[in-house]
């Protein structure tokens, strides 16, 4: 399988092979080599339809039924690679060549590449484009860059100030104690701070302390499982008991959450059911859902088991078994590889929930969890020891 973007006699090209054919996009429009305009180039797909989109002129096609999934683990490569034999005959028109030119701004799966020197893992004859002490995005949030002899100054909007435009007029002053976040509240000319675990208050100056976890929007719990590389991913479990008054809310989420090539398992409520979604691998991810409506969202405590014996997967609510299901009989992939980690509530402060699950949860958690137990193991996991914010006592 491959995925490649390339320059073809003036045109942009797009060119994917998911396992049996190569389907090749061609913009509408040429690229002029002028060397003082940038250009914006959008190209993927969707399953096994393929887009491309220059300057705003958009090209889709559509493979022939078949294969859907990009299976490539392999590394990433921008403007090169370290070896042009590494190319697929089929991935450029012509023999391949390594790009001339400037290159900025690039996103992959909604995650911005960093194209500094120490980011990429590797690369070579890579110069600054720019060539002044400005280069690009130096000045964030809309800020103007200009160069001087010592380097450069940033002038910054009104909203914005520090040396390179990072910090919000209204969070210049903030009192926000215990590394806690300071979010700015434009309309309001304030801002709140966000607590880390075991704090709480206006200023996050209060210590606490908890078995119960309340989340109330915003929120998150990171969990490093410390046990991850003993265990028999094949057979996977997690049981966990919440309460909540809200119909929908990402309750857990084991896996890396950081492109769509990782495993995962999730539970979580949509439209005031159960749902439950695993992606052992191809990116495959398969909704399980509870048939029962509002058995989940009436401020009473639940007890959730979810158990995977390699692609059959079982749900347990309240004891009673609602979901059983093989979610691949062909065993392509029988093993949860999804990396030590697990998301209590919501992801990271600024990721939205519905982005990060593409769209299979819409909203972050409200409500209480406690009495999480991964695997088999005989202990509780400890919350409070974990990575997390705007996270509070539930024990009341």
């Amino acid at each position: 399988d491959f995925l490649c973007v390339s320059l073809v006699n003036g045109f942009t090209q797009l060119r994917y092979n998911l396992g049996d054919k190569t389907v090749v996009l061609q913009s509408l429009q040429k690229v002029h080599a002028s060397g003082n305009s940038w250009h914006s180039l959008k190209a993927g797909r969707v399953g096994n339809e393929g887009y491309l989109d220059l300057d705003g002129i958009n090209v889709t096609q559509k493979a022939s039924p078949g294969m859907n999934v990009l299976d490539t683990h392999t590394d990433f490569f921008v403007g090169g690679v370290s070896s042009l034999n590494l190319v697929h005959s089929m991935a450029t028109e012509n023999e391949p060549r390594s790009f001339t030119g400037c290159i900025r701004e690039i996103v992959i799966n909604n995650r911005e590449l960093k194209l500094t020197v120490s980011d990429p893992k590797g690369g070579a004859n890579v110069g600054d484009c720019d060539g002044t002490a400005c280069g690009y995005t130096v000045c964030k949030n809309n800020g103007t860059c200009q160069v001087e002899n010592s380097g450069f100054s940033c002038s910054c909007p009104r909203e914005w100030t520090g040396p390179t435009c990072e910090q919000s007029i209204h969070c210049s002053q903030n009192r926000c104690r215990s590394r806690a976040l300071c979010i700015p509240q434009p309309s309001l000319f304030s801002y709140t701070c966000v607590c880390p675990l075991g704090w709480s208050g206006k200023y996050c100056d209060n210590r606490i302390n908890f078995y119960i976890a309340k989340f109330v929007g915003n929120s998150y719990i990171k969990y490093t499982d410390p046990y991850y590389g003993k265990r028999d991913l094949q057979h996977s479990r997690i049981s966990l008991n919440f309460t909540t008054s809200q119909t929908e809310g990402l309750i857990v989420w084991m896996g890396q959450s950081e492109d769509e090539g990782n495993d995962f398992l999730a539970i979580g409520l949509a439209n005031g059911t159960l749902k439950v979604v695993v992606n052992l691998g191809e990116r495959i991810s398969v909704p399980l859902r509870h048939s029962k409506y509002l058995t989940c969202c009436d401020q009473r405590w639940h007890f959730v088991t979810v158990v995977q014996n390699q692609t059959c997967i079982k749900v347990y609510l309240d004891e009673e078994l609602i979901l059983f299901e093989d979610i691949d009989p062909q065993r392509k992939y029988t093993a949860l590889n999804y990396g030590g980690i697990c998301y209590f509530g919501g992801f990271e402060i600024g990721r939205e929930v519905s982005v990060v699950t593409t769209g299979l949860f819409q909203k972050e958690f409200i409500g209480k969890l406690k009495d999480v137990v991964l695997f088999q193991d005989s202990r509780k996991i400890q919350l409070m020891k974990a990575e997390g914010y705007n996270v509070y006592n539930g024990n009341s």
